[in-house]
C-alpha cells in the first residue's frame, strides 16, 4: 500500500560506522605479512603503510568530491558512468561482478573462518576444509541479514566498528607498553636497503591499500544517506584518519613483540602476537579479529548490492536486479547475486593469490573513477560542489593509482595476466549483449523471478 525504495536510513553516525566497519577487517590482521614480504624490512613495511593510508585519504576526499557532485548510489561504477562513459563503466561491473567483489569477500571469508577456529585449535593449525566451512556460514549469515532489514544490518555495523576499535586497542596497549619498556631490538636495522626489491613494491602497497580499503563504501549507498553533502566528507575525514592512526600503532606492536620471521612464518599475525604478548587474552582476541572480518562481511554485501541496483536501473544489468522486496524494502536479488562465485572462491582460493588477482581491477577503476573527477570539473565549470579538494588530489592519486597498476604486471605476472583478461572479457558481453533487447523469453523469467521472490521496481527516485 506504501510507496516501495529505499529509505534513508544511514545516518552520520552509521556512516562512520560503515566506513570504520569496511576499512577495519580482515586486512590489518592478514596484511602485514603481504607488506613485510614485498617491502623487505621493517623500516620500510612502515613506510607502506603510511604511504597507504596517506593515498587513501588523497581517494577518500576525491570520492567525497564526487559524492556530493553526483548524487546517485553506485560507487565507482556511476562515477564512470557519469564522468567516462557507458563501455568503461560496463567493463568496471563486469570485473567486479566476477572477479573483484567475489574475490575479496573470499578473503575476509576466510580470514573469518581462521581466525574464528583458531581458540579450538591452537597451537595448532586449523584444518583448511573446517575453515572454509565456517567461512561459508559465516558469509551466508551476513547474506541472510541484508537480505531481511537494512536497518538491522546498520545497527549490526555499527555494534562490529566498536568491537573492531576494541581489538585494534588490545593489540596497541601491550605493543606500547612493551616499547616504553625498552623493547626494540626488532627495530634493529629497519631499513635494510639489501632486502628491498623494487619491483615487488607494488604487491606490497596492494596489500597495504586491501587493509585501507572500505574508505569509499559511503559513496555505493548515497542515495541512503542522511544529508549526504554534510555527512560524506565528515565522515570520510574522521574515518579514515582514525584508520591510520590505529594501523600505524598497531604495526609497530606487531614488530615490538615479533621478528621478522615470526611475521613472515604466521598465518595468523594477530594471534602469534597475542601468543607472545598477551597469553591471557589467547582466546579472546582471535574471536574479536573475527567479527572484524564479520563487520568487513557485512559492508561489502550492503554497498555492492547497491553497484548491481544502479547498474541494473541504468540498463546495464538484468532489470530483475533493480527490484526491491515489497515488504522488506531491501534489494533482495541484487544482495543474493553474489553467493555461487563467493562460494567457489572459498573453496578454491588462497588468501594472498585471490588478494593480487583482484587488486590489479580494483586500482585500476579507482583510477578511472578519480580521472573521471578532473574530466566532470573541465565539462561542468559552473557546477557548484559543496565540497571540493585541490586539483593537485585527484591528479597524484589517479597517476600513482595507474602507474601501481602499471608496475604490478612485472610482480606478479600471472594473477594480473588472469585479472586483465577478465576487464577485457567484458568488451565482446557488452557490444553483443547491452545494445540489444532482451528476448521474450529473458522477461518471461525474469517476471516468474518477481512473483517468487516479491519484489517490484523502485515507484520513487531519490536523487
Amino acid at each position: 500500500e506504501e510507496a516501495v525504495f529505499l529509505r534513508k536510513k544511514i545516518t552520520l553516525l552509521r556512516a562512520f560506522s560503515l566506513l570504520i566497519g569496511s576499512m577495519v577487517g580482515s586486512g590489518i590482521f592478514i596484511s602485514p605479512k603481504g607488506v613485510l614480504k614485498n617491502s623487505g624490512s621493517v623500516g620500510f613495511s612502515l613506510v607502506v603503510w603510511f604511504a597507504c593510508g596517506l593515498l587513501s585519504m588523497f581517494g577518500a576526499l576525491c570520492y567525497a568530491e564526487l559524492g556530493t557532485r553526483i548524487t546517485k548510489s553506485g560507487g565507482h561504477y556511476i562515477y564512470i558512468l557519469e564522468t567516462l562513459g557507458p563501455l568503461p563503466s560496463f567493463l568496471f561491473l563486469w570485473a567486479e561482478f566476477f572477479a573483484i567483489r567475489p574475490a575479496n569477500s573470499a578473503v575476509v571469508s576466510l580470514a573469518f573462518g581462521r581466525y574464528m577456529l583458531e581458540p579450538f585449535f591452537s597451537p595448532c593449525a586449523a584444518p583448511v576444509p573446517a575453515v572454509k566451512l565456517v567461512s561459508l556460514l559465516g558469509y551466508y549469515m551476513v547474506l541472510t541479514l541484508n537480505s531481511w532489514s537494512v536497518t538491522w544490518s546498520a545497527r549490526l555495523q555499527t555494534a562490529l566498528s566498536i568491537i573492531k576499535l576494541l581489538a585494534l586497542a588490545l593489540i596497541i596497549v601491550p605493543g606500547m607498553m612493551l616499547l616504553a619498556q625498552g623493547h626494540t631490538e626488532n627495530f634493529q636495522d629497519a631499513f635494510d636497503r639489501q632486502s628491498l626489491v623494487l619491483d615487488k613494491l607494488p604487491l606490497a602497497f596492494y596489500a597495504g591499500m586491501f587493509a585501507y580499503s572500505g574508505w569509499f563504501q559511503t559513496s555505493f549507498v548515497r542515495e541512503e544517506l542522511v544529508r549526504p553533502e554534510r555527512n560524506i566528507p565528515l565522515a570520510v575525514i574522521v574515518s579514515v584518519i582514525t584508520v591510520i592512526v590505529g594501523y600505524m600503532l598497531t604495526n609497530i606492536s606487531y614488530y615490538t613483540v615479533l621478528g621478522t620471521q615470526d611475521v613472515l612464518a604466521s598465518p595468523a599475525v594477530a594471534v602469534s602476537f597475542v601468543q607472545r604478548a598477551f597469553k591471557s587474552l589467547i582466546s579472546v582476541v582471535p574471536v574479536l579479529v573475527a567479527l572484524s572480518c564479520f563487520g568487513t562481511m557485512n559492508g561489502g554485501i550492503f554497498t555492492f548490492s547497491r553497484t548491481l541496483f544502479v547498474a541494473s536501473r541504468e540498463g546495464q544489468w538484468p532489470p530483475l536486479f533493480s527490484m526491491i522486496h515489497i515488504r522488506r524494502h531491501t534489494p533482495l536479488p541484487a544482495v543474493m547475486l553474489m553467493f555461487p562465485l563467493v562460494t567457489a572462491m572459498v573453496c578454491i582460493g588462497d588468501i594472498y593469490h585471490l588478494m593480487n588477482f583482484f587488486s590489479f581491477s580494483r586500482w585500476l577503476f579507482i583510477g578511472l573513477a578519480t580521472l573521471g573527477l578532473i574530466v566532470h570539473r573541465h565539462r561542468h565549470p559552473e557546477l557548484h560542489s559543496p565540497f571540493k579538494v585541490p586539483l593537485f588530489v585527484p591528479v597524484s592519486f589517479t597517476i600513482i593509482c595507474l602507474f601501481t597498476v602499471a608496475m604490478s604486471f612485472y610482480s606478479d605476472p600471472v594473477n594480473i595476466s588472469i585479472g586483465c583478461t577478465m576487464v577485457l572479457s567484458g568488451f565482446p558481453v557488452y557490444y553483443l549483449i547491452i545494445h540489444r533487447q532482451m528476448s521474450s523469453r529473458c522477461h518471461y523469467l525474469t517476471h516468474k523471478l518477481q512473483l517468487l521472490l516479491e519484489v517490484v521496481q523502485q515507484e520513487i527516485k531519490t536523487y
